[in-house]
């Protein structure tokens, strides 16, 4: 085990290499001038009020509002924005996001906050106590949720979730909360394999991380519907139950290896 480090250490208690942050938020944003801005502040406020050595990253997924704009005003040397050349997905721009970090522990967050930033405390308790991914749940408590879905959104996200685990295992209750903190370092491999680039993502990353062993937390978190919501219903929805059938199909085929 070598002997222990007297160096800092982040919240979970990993040994900081001196230019190294602590945290990495990674904020998928697409055509979200309204909610950008106010969602920058808040992060930065938490990370003040806590004193965390944190980046945060705006990816611009191809908006063609003034996202990027707004973004950019908050820019210095801890708030960056990246901009993908056109319209590429969630998938795709949280994968980029993940593999520009740089912190001990990334936290991937929708930009409007659905899950406030606070609850990433909770997501860190998780992690100090061994699991490599630690994801928000809507599932596990839903008294905490404060604002609901519609009543056919919460039985469309059931259904799915029961096809996540019929198809791929997943012992998981929710999988696509937007909420989720991740061991930069055991996961950089696993996103370096994910193929699926729109909202079909999660299970991906979730399946992969669990066949390589990694440890996955289910975590209770406040959690408020927004009706800014970029998911359509019935198009999405198909579109995200044949991604499963994607990656079962790319799996017996040998493809993420």
């Amino acid at each position: 085990m070598g002997t222990p480090s007297t160096g800092p250490t982040d919240p979970a208690g990993a040994a900081l290499t001196p230019s190294q942050p602590t945290l990495s938020v990674v904020i998928p944003a697409f055509n979200e001038a309204g909610r950008i801005g106010p969602t920058l502040e808040r992060i930065t406020r938490f990370v003040s009020a806590h004193h965390l050595d944190a980046e945060v990253i705006v990816i611009d997924d191809g908006s063609t509002d003034t996202t990027a704009e707004v973004a950019r005003r908050f820019a210095d040397d801890r708030i960056q924005v990246l901009g993908n050349e056109h319209n590429s997905g969630k998938g795709y721009s949280v994968r980029r996001g993940i593999l520009q970090a740089r912190g001990t522990w990334v936290l991937f967050t929708d930009a409007d906050l659905s899950a406030p930033i606070e609850e990433v405390d909770r997501l860190l308790d998780a992690t100090r106590d061994g699991a490599d991914i630690a994801i928000g749940s809507r599932a596990v408590d839903r008294s905490k949720i404060v604002v609901h879905q519609s009543r056919s959104r919460e039985v469309g996200g059931i259904i799915y979730n029961r096809a996540v685990q019929l198809i791929l295992g997943l012992r998981l209750q929710d999988t696509q909360c937007g909420f989720k903190l991740f061991r930069r370092e055991a996961v950089v491999e696993v996103f370096k394999r994910q193929t699926i680039p729109g909202f079909g993502f999660d299970p991906e990353i979730l399946f992969l991380a669990k066949q390589r062993g990694l440890e996955i937390r289910e975590v209770p978190v406040v959690w408020s519907h927004d009706e800014g919501t970029k998911v359509r219903f019935l198009a999405d929805g198909i579109g995200m139950f044949l991604d499963l059938l994607k990656i079962r199909f790319r799996w017996a085929m040998g493809r993420y290896r």
